[in-house]
């Protein structure tokens, strides 16, 4: 079948699928550890600054509260008093937020690594199908998701509700402290219980990032067609590919057997092995292979060189060491020059006897073919060992 369940998807994601799916921007990502990452450094920063703060707070306070009456009756003058304590606000809040922002960004880089698309926010028409919708949202993934936010929202607010009951009596004191000491008494009682939502968050991160992990390796899981399918993709069809091999020995055949009748000779061995060379005195270096074959090939390159009245020679080692060594329609190795000069004169010979034109040639005499490019001949060293 082609298309696959989701229960047969057990087989990991392949590294191509994995690049697929980050290219689409579908990468592990852990809001959790984003959420503690942001909220632990603002509390850190909170500390750190809190004298600063309280100092530029009380002045900031101190400031909107001193005015006379020409502030009163100038409307101008009031909306440059409310800019001035703003920009003051501002001045501490910017920072730590841009801080804040910074840092969730690496905790999320942390999770899956720096991933930049565009797809995600691509318009997808088929999310607007109520089904599919449906089927999304009673997922494993979303209950898992929707499971861990109910628990998370349960656990902080206990602690928040918990820490607010136990310091209820602090709370209610700051309205008969002056107000810098109500300021630094509700700072140093919010960082109390911003620190224990600090450790609930960190607990809930340690379990999300793996989570979130293992949850984005079981929706990528493969079945075993999609991973034949994926193989095909990469290594293309075998059967298209070896049709299209046979189609090209099939033309390249049809090329060697048209070139055959156009030969000088043949060399065969006497029945395994045929190579038909061609020399055109003026136009080519050296003698140049035509066609080649063994076995079937080379008895209908015989063949066919008998119809069209092409000499052919039997020399065993000529026609293996030329088979071995040569490639179709290059030309002969320098090795082989020799010997197949040899073979041309016999054959220019015969071909004048035959006209008329000369004397018969006697026997092909012995060639001169280097016993290394026979790719039958054996060391005497090997010989003896067998012996």
């Amino acid at each position: 079948m082609a298309d696959s369940s989701a229960s047969d998807r057990h087989l990991p994601a392949s590294p191509r699928k994995l690049q697929k799916a980050r290219e689409e921007g579908q990468v592990a990502r852990s809001r959790d550890l984003s959420h503690f990452a942001a909220i632990a450094v603002g509390g850190a920063l909170l500390v750190a600054l809190t004298p600063l703060a309280a100092g530029w707070l009380r002045q900031g306070l101190a400031n909107a509260l001193r005015f006379d009456h020409r502030s009163v009756q100038s409307a101008e003058a009031m909306v440059e008093r409310l800019l001035l304590l703003c920009t003051t606000l501002l001045w501490v809040a910017l920072p730590m937020g841009v801080a804040m922002l910074l840092v969730a960004v690496g905790g999320s880089v942390a999770t899956g690594g720096w991933n930049w698309t565009l797809k995600p926010i691509a318009p997808k028409f088929d999310k607007f199908n109520p089904l599919t919708g449906v089927g999304r949202i009673f997922s494993k993934r979303q209950l898992i998701d929707a499971l861990k936010a109910c628990g998370l929202a349960l656990i902080l607010g206990g602690i928040g509700a918990l820490y607010l009951r136990s310091h209820i009596g602090e709370f209610g004191s700051l309205f008969g402290m002056s107000l810098p000491a109500a300021i630094e008494s509700a700072a140093q009682t919010l960082l109390s219980g911003l620190g224990l939502l600090v450790i609930a968050l960190a607990l809930f991160a340690a379990i999300d990032v793996p989570l979130q992990r293992w949850l984005h390796a079981e929706q990528l899981k493969m079945s075993h067609q999609e991973l034949k399918q994926e193989h095909k993709e990469l290594e293309g069809n075998q059967e298209v590919k070896s049709k299209v091999k046979a189609r090209m020995r099939e033309m390249v055949q049809r090329r060697m057997m048209a070139a055959v009748p156009k030969a000088d000779l043949v060399v065969m061995n006497p029945t395994h092995y045929a190579v038909a060379l061609k020399y055109e005195d003026g136009k080519m270096a050296a003698p140049r292979v035509v066609a080649k074959g063994a076995d079937l090939i080379a008895l209908k390159i015989r063949d066919l060189a008998k119809d069209s009245k092409v000499p052919v020679l039997q020399a065993p080692v000529l026609a293996r060491a030329l088979y071995a060594h040569t490639e179709l329609d290059r030309e002969i190795p320098a090795q082989l020059f020799a010997a197949v000069a040899q073979v041309l004169a016999y054959v220019y010979q015969l071909r004048a006897s035959l006209a008329g034109r000369g004397p018969a040639p006697g026997e092909l005499p012995e060639l001169n073919v280097p016993p290394e490019l026979d790719p039958h001949h054996k060391p005497k060293a090997t010989e003896e060992s067998e012996l």
